[in-house]
C-alpha cells in the first residue's frame, strides 16, 4: 500500500513537470511530450508497481497501449479526411453563401456558425462536426479578413457545449450512462438533462462568441504565402471560349460579378478595343479581357466558378487538338518565378518564346517591380530581367522548374489550387463517414479510417498530402496525456483525490458538496481524458449521493457537465485537438482562453442545479 502510494506520488509530480512544461513551451511540445513518456517508462521499469501476488500491472506494454488507442486513431485519420474536404474546396460554396448573407455584420456570421454547431452537436457526435466545420471556418476567418486564430477555438468549444445538452451529444454521455445502470441507477433518457445542458451551453456560446476572440492572439501560420503575396498586381489576359460561364455575364457599375477585385483595363473584340466604363455590356465568346489582379483576387474567381480557369489554360495561341483538352486536371499550383538576369526570354514576348510548350506551365499574368506595364495585351509584354511571372501548372512540372536556367522558381510562393472537380466526390465521403459514426452503424474509429482511406484512393488526397494532414504535435500530446491517464488509474490517484474531497466536505450542504464535485471533475477531465474522468467519478457521485440521501441522477448529471468542460487543455477533448494546428495555438492559449469558461460554468451549475433540482 505504501509503495502504491509512493507510485501515486511521483506520477502527480510527472503531471505537475508535464503541464509545466507544456505551458510554457521553453521546450518544444514534441520535446516534453516524448520526454513525459520516456520518464514514465523509466519510473515504472526501475520502480515497478506490482500487485500482491508480484505481478507488475504497469509495464511497457500498457504505458505505450496509447498509440493504438481509438481515439488517436480517430484524431488522426479526421484530420486526413478534414484535408480531403480543404484539398478540393468541398465547402467553398457553403462559405460563401454565409459570407454574401452577413457581409455587413461578420460577428452575426461567426455566431452563426457557432450557434449551427452547438446544435448540430447536440444530436451528433461532435468530433466529426468539428471536422465538417474547420476548413469552413478557415474559409470564413479569410472571407472576413480575420486570423483563425481567434475562431477556431470557439469552434471546438461550441461543439462540446452542444454534447453536453442530450444523452447521444457526447461519447462521455453514453459512458457516464452505462456506468450508472452499471451500478444499479435506472438508464437515462434521451433528454433528461438538456434544460441545464441548454442554461450552460447558452452561456458558454456566449462567452465563446463575444469574449474568447478578445482573449487570443491573432496569429497566422509563418508558412503562410497568401499574406506575402496578396498586394502584388500582375497584368492578366483571359481569353473568352465559347463554352465559358462568362459568356452572357453583364457588368454591373462596371463590374462584372464574377471578376471581382479586379481592375479591367480594356476588352479586344475582333479589331475593336473597348474601354471602361462597361456599363450593361456583355462578354461574348472570344471577347479578350486583360486587367491588373492579385493572386487572391484570381483564387477568389476560381473558387467562385471552377470553369473560369479553363479560359486561362492557353492564351499563348492554342490548336484543335488542344481546345479538346481544355478542362483543368485536379492537380493545378499556382507559383511565382523571377526572370532570370541571363534569361533567353529577356525581350521576347510570351508568344515568341512558347513557355507553356517547354515548361508545361501557363503564365497567369506579368508583374514589373519597377512601373506598372501599360502594353496592350499581356502576351505582347516583352519580358526584363526581374520580372515576376504567375504561373499556372501541375506539381511535377513545377518542380522541374527548379533545373530551368531562365526563371528563379520563388519556391515559397507555391500554392496548391483546389482540386474542385473532386468535390462532389469528396462531400459524399465525408457525409458517409458522419452518417456511419453518427448513426451508430460502425464505430466512429472504423468510419474515420475508412473516410481517410476513400480520401487517398478516390485521388482527392495523394500520399504526400494526407501524411502533411497529420500533426505529430497532435499525435505525441495525446500519447503522452493518454500515458499519464493510465498511470493515474493504475496507481489509484484520482479515487484517492475523489474520497479526500468527499472527506473534506463532510457535513456540508448538499448544494456545495454537489459544487466542489463538479469542479473536481472539472479540474481532473482537462488533465485525463474526459472518458476516463466520466467512468470513474460516476460511481463516486452515485455513492455521494446516497450518503446525503439525494436522488443520484443530481449528481450523475453532475458528471456529465463536468466531464464535457474539457476547455482549458488542449488534451482535454479530441476537438481541442483537432483545431490546434489550423488555429496556430500553443498549449498556454487553450488555458487562457478555457480556464475562464470552466469557472463560469461551474459558478452557473452552482447556482442553477440546486435551485432546479429542489436541494435548497
Amino acid at each position: 500500500m505504501i509503495e502504491t502510494q509512493i507510485h501515486m506520488w511521483l506520477v502527480f509530480l510527472f503531471i505537475a513537470v508535464a503541464m509545466y512544461a507544456f505551458a510554457t513551451e521553453r521546450l518544444e511540445l514534441e520535446i516534453s511530450a516524448v520526454g513525459v513518456i520516456s520518464g514514465l517508462l523509466l519510473l515504472f521499469y526501475l520502480y515497478p508497481l506490482t500487485n500482491d501476488a508480484g505481478e507488475q500491472i504497469l509495464g511497457a506494454r500498457e504505458l505505450l497501449a496509447g498509440l493504438a488507442d481509438p481515439a488517436l486513431i480517430t484524431v488522426l485519420s479526421l484530420l486526413v479526411v478534414g484535408q480531403g474536404i480543404v484539398r478540393t474546396g468541398a465547402l467553398e460554396k457553403p462559405v460563401r453563401m454565409l459570407v454574401t448573407l452577413r457581409r455587413h455584420h461578420p460577428s452575426m456570421a461567426i455566431a452563426a456558425v457557432l450557434a449551427t454547431v452547438l446544435l448540430i452537436s447536440a444530436i451528433m457526435n461532435n468530433t466529426p462536426v468539428v471536422v465538417v466545420f474547420i476548413p469552413l471556418m478557415t474559409a470564413l476567418a479569410d472571407r472576413l479578413h480575420k486570423p483563425t486564430s481567434t475562431l477556431m477555438i470557439p469552434l471546438s468549444y461550441a461543439s462540446i457545449l452542444g454534447g453536453m445538452t442530450t444523452l447521444i451529444g457526447s461519447s462521455t454521455n453514453l459512458l457516464v450512462s452505462a456506468a450508472a445502470v452499471q451500478a444499479g441507477q435506472p438508464a437515462i433518457n434521451f433528454f433528461d438533462f438538456t434544460i441545464p445542458g441548454m442554461v450552460l451551453a447558452a452561456v458558454g456560446l456566449v462567452y465563446a462568441i463575444w469574449v474568447i476572440p478578445r482573449l487570443l492572439p491573432e496569429r497566422e501560420a509563418v508558412t503562410d504565402s497568401s499574406s506575402q503575396v496578396s498586394g502584388k498586381q500582375f497584368i492578366v489576359q483571359m481569353e473568352i471560349s465559347a463554352d465559358s460561364p462568362l459568356v452572357g455575364e453583364t457588368a454591373v457599375a462596371g463590374q462584372f460579378p464574377s471578376l471581382k477585385g479586379i481592375t479591367i483595363r480594356f476588352i479586344q473584340r475582333d479589331e475593336n478595343l473597348l474601354l471602361p466604363p462597361f456599363d450593361d455590356m456583355s462578354l461574348r465568346p472570344g471577347d479578350s479581357i486583360v486587367f491588373a489582379g492579385t493572386r487572391k483576387s484570381l483564387m477568389d474567381s476560381f473558387a467562385d466558378n471552377p470553369q473560369i480557369l479553363s479560359d486561362f489554360l492557353d492564351i499563348e495561341g492554342k490548336s484543335e487538338e488542344e481546345t479538346e483538352e481544355r478542362r483543368p486536371t485536379v492537380d493545378q499550383s499556382l507559383a511565382e518565378v523571377v526572370v532570370a538576369p541571363a534569361s533567353r526570354m529577356i525581350g521576347r514576348a510570351l508568344h515568341q518564346i512558347s513557355f507553356k510548350y517547354q515548361t508545361g506551365c501557363v503564365v497567369l499574368g506579368i508583374q514589373r517591380r519597377s512601373r506598372m506595364i501599360r502594353t496592350s495585351r499581356m502576351t505582347d509584354i516583352r519580358l526584363e530581367a526581374g520580372d515576376v511571372l504567375l504561373l499556372l501548372g501541375s506539381r511535377s512540372n513545377m518542380t522541374r522548374l527548379r533545373n530551368n536556367p531562365d526563371v528563379l522558381l520563388l519556391e515559397w510562393s507555391t500554392r496548391e489550387l483546389p482540386a474542385l472537380a473532386l468535390a462532389r466526390r469528396a462531400r459524399f465521403i465525408f457525409g458517409a463517414v458522419v452518417i456511419a459514426a453518427a448513426s451508430g452503424f460502425v464505430p466512429i474509429v472504423v468510419a474515420a479510417v475508412a473516410g481517410a482511406t476513400a480520401m487517398v484512393v478516390s485521388g482527392c488526397l495523394n500520399i504526400h498530402q494526407a501524411s502533411r494532414s497529420v500533426d505529430r504535435k497532435i499525435l505525441l500530446l495525446i500519447w503522452a496525456a493518454l500515458a499519464l491517464g493510465t498511470s493515474m488509474q493504475a496507481t489509484g490517484g484520482a479515487t484517492y483525490i475523489a474520497e479526500m474531497l468527499v472527506f473534506v466536505l463532510e457535513g456540508a450542504h448538499p448544494a456545495v458538496i454537489l459544487s466542489g464535485l463538479f469542479l473536481l471533475i472539472a479540474i481532473f477531465t482537462n488533465i485525463l481524458s474526459n472518458s476516463a474522468t466520466a467512468v470513474l467519478f460516476t460511481p463516486v457521485a452515485i455513492g455521494v449521493a446516497e450518503t446525503l440521501q439525494i436522488d443520484p441522477m443530481v449528481f450523475i448529471f453532475a458528471v456529465i457537465f463536468a466531464s464535457n468542460c474539457s476547455f482549458a487543455t488542449p488534451m482535454g477533448y479530441q476537438t481541442n485537438l483537432l483545431v490546434m494546428g489550423p488555429g496556430h495555438y500553443k498549449f498556454v492559449d487553450y488555458f487562457k482562453a478555457g480556464a475562464p469558461l470552466v469557472i463560469i460554468l461551474w459558478l452557473v451549475f452552482s447556482v442553477f442545479a440546486p435551485l432546479y433540482y429542489g436541494l435548497i
